[in-house]
């Protein structure tokens, strides 16, 4: 049976939670995983009280809202005002809400790649070369830490296969993987010490191999207790060194593009203007319109990355929307700046999305919001 948790897993897999920004309210936001999703899944930027009207005539089980709906502390939910009342009538019709927010923008082939499309022309693909602005560190949960210490020879595989056993050196797939290199030792036994090696006051030297392996903090007590009672030395010598995450080039926020072909920010223009079917993009030059190949692109509002756009090279700076004195400081930087509003950088990517939650979720019907639209027009 498909279920709520079967839409959560789809969009786990398109949009990892864990690319989100720290301050995000992303996930599932009303509704029981386990209930049936024997009805549409409406998708929408913005959930408005006209799409949760849509979404309720449609008889939808579920609602992917890009932007979370509940996204500052609720004290009640009751009828009293809009936001309540969107979140209210969603419960009460027994509609499942889910946002994804800066995960899609973050993931690979979500929004701001999908933007990044546009821009360098790709029909399906980015021409030219795309990598995330602030690449996402990716954590295994295995590989937290390395523990190091310092062991005879011939104890060596003794004290691996003890760590081992207690959650030490798991790589993906594999188990009991470490790396050792041989060396030597000194150490001067006091009064009172049982050295294994040598006697007391004494300076000795031992022919040891330096032992690395990876672990989770969950089990590094575990091993560091087990390490002791397997290493033959009365005070083993071990240190315990925090990993850092590694980054993921294609995943993470916003993107630097390095065009194929480079473009002038008119040329550049015209692309988005066609790509997002709008009729009207700002633009800002420093000098004269000449070809540039090194965009900085983040969907939506992207003004605090603009800085460090242009301290990665980026010439040009393409978001939905930056304030007046966001976009001087770019200038004054050397970078021109395109605007082409904010939920238009975004909402074109819902057909795309819908596409891909079809493939994955066979019988379930995926619709796009019809009601759904740019607050601000032009008059």
């Amino acid at each position: 049976m498909t279920t709520v948790q079967s839409l959560i897993d789809a969009m786990q897999r398109i949009a990892p939670l864990e690319y989100a920004e720290a301050w995000d309210k992303v996930g599932l936001q009303v509704g029981s995983p386990s209930r049936p999703l024997d009805g549409p899944a409406l998708l929408t930027i913005d959930l408005t009280e006209r799409v949760l009207d849509e979404a309720i005539d449609r008889h939808a089980r579920a609602i992917v809202a890009y932007h979370p709906p509940i996204f500052e502390p609720l004290n009640r939910v009751t009828d009293r005002t809009p936001r309540q009342r969107i979140i209210l009538g969603a419960a009460e019709a027994g509609i499942a809400i889910y946002s994804p927010h800066t995960a899609l923008d973050a993931a690979p082939g979500g929004v701001t790649d999908w933007l990044c499309e546009g821009l360098s022309g790709g029909q399906g693909r980015v021409e030219g070369d795309c990598r995330a602005l602030t690449p996402h560190g990716a954590r295994d949960a295995e590989q937290e830490v390395k523990i190091v210490t310092f062991v005879p020879y011939p104890d060596a595989e003794k004290v691996r296969n003890a760590l081992a056993s207690a959650g030490a050196g798991i790589i993906g797939a594999y188990r009991v993987c470490s790396f050792g290199v041989t060396g030597t030792g000194t150490f001067l036994a006091g009064e009172g010490a049982k050295p294994t090696v040598g006697a007391p006051g004494r300076l000795e030297e031992v022919s040891e191999l330096r032992l690395e392996m990876v672990c989770s903090k969950r089990a590094l007590p575990l091993a560091i207790d087990t390490l002791r009672k397997f290493h033959p030395y009365e005070e083993p010598a071990f240190d315990v060194y925090e990993l850092v995450p590694k980054p993921l080039r294609g995943a993470g926020t916003g993107r630097r593009l390095t065009l194929d072909r480079p473009a002038t920010m008119r040329e550049l223009a015209q692309r988005l203007r066609s790509f997002l079917d709008r009729a009207r993009i700002k633009v800002a030059l420093v000098g004269e319109d000449r070809p540039i190949a090194t965009l900085g692109v983040v969907p939506g509002s992207g003004g605090d990355l603009a800085a460090l756009a242009r301290r990665e090279g980026c010439d040009a700076f393409i978001t939905g929307e930056m304030t007046h004195h966001a976009v001087l400081g770019a200038l004054h930087a050397g970078m021109s700046v395109l605007l082409a509003g904010h939920t238009n950088t975004e909402r074109g990517y819902l057909p795309r999305l819908a596409e891909r939650l079809r493939t994955m979720l066979p019988g379930v019907e995926i619709v796009v919001s019809t009601t759904d639209r740019d607050p601000l027009s032009e008059v």
